[in-house]
């Protein structure tokens, strides 16, 4: 899997190394854990709510946790849509829990052949955060999260899974700058807003889900993140640029869901 999410990182568009300097690849190797309640209100029409915690680090530290709650409506045995809102505590790099606002809106499509599905789904998301510096990060991001998932519905309880899905950022910082080599520092530096739009995750997961009985489920799914982050440093003001790099990582994630459906 980490050598195909790796190969689909270098068919990304060149405008996603358009400026910086790439920092060296890191690993990190954690687990998701998350529990969640699916209640039918009237046919097609559900609401979920549920948490979820990450580890980190090799297992060692609580990155992050998250409450969710959403409605989805099933329009007929193809088209799906939903509507939710998350709340997310993440730890940033200088070990600082930093709160998280999350709305989103998506809607997916499901192909069937045989005992196989086919299913295509489009996340829209808005993030608001505390950002600090808002020369450096956007406070309130813009995202697309598109996925290509592939399930085997053949066995009794057991389906087997597997999914592609790519993330999209719209509205990251964008400048202008002109790099000296002389003084290796940054000149005529120029705050453009915010309309830096590239791909910064491409994600790999394979999974099997055991439904138990009628109510109660289980997920198991091992996750694979290339993740590509911008990240520029500027003073207060906003008036001098210090360095623009991307951080890149590949993270691998063991992951737990149980299901509660009535």
């Amino acid at each position: 899997m980490k050598k195909v999410l790796l190969l689909l990182t270098v068919l990304l568009p060149a405008a996603v190394f358009a400026q910086g300097t790439k920092n060296a690849l890191e690993s990190d190797f954690g687990a998701r854990l998350s529990v969640s309640v699916d209640k039918k209100i009237v046919k097609g029409l559900h609401v979920e709510a549920g948490g979820e915690m990450r580890l980190s680090d090799n297992f060692t530290s609580l990155g992050r946790f998250q409450a969710d709650i959403g409605l989805t409506y099933k329009i007929n045995k193809v088209f799906k849509v939903g509507v939710g809102y998350q709340f997310i505590e993440k730890k940033n790099s200088s070990s600082v829990w930093k709160p998280r606002h999350r709305v989103y809106a998506d809607a997916s499509a499901t192909l069937r052949a045989g005992d196989w599905r086919f299913i295509f789904k489009e996340r829209f998301q808005y993030t608001h955060r505390d950002v600090g510096n808002v020369y450096q990060s956007n406070p309130n991001l813009l995202e697309l999260k598109s996925r290509f998932k592939v399930s085997y519905k053949g066995f009794a309880s057991v389906t087997p899974y597997g999914y592609v899905e790519v993330r999209n950022v719209f509205n990251d910082p964008s400048c202008s700058a002109t790099w000296s080599t002389a003084s290796r520092a940054y000149a005529d530096y120029k705050f453009l807003g915010y309309r830096h739009a590239y791909i910064n995750r491409v994600r790999g997961c394979l999974g099997a889900e055991w439904n138990i009985t009628k109510q109660h489920s289980l997920d198991f799914y091992l996750l694979g993140d290339y993740c590509y982050d911008k990240n520029v440093d500027t003073n207060a003001s906003g008036t001098r640029l210090k360095s623009l790099t991307y951080d890149r990582a590949f993270n691998t994630s063991l992951c737990i869901a149980y299901r509660f459906s009535f």
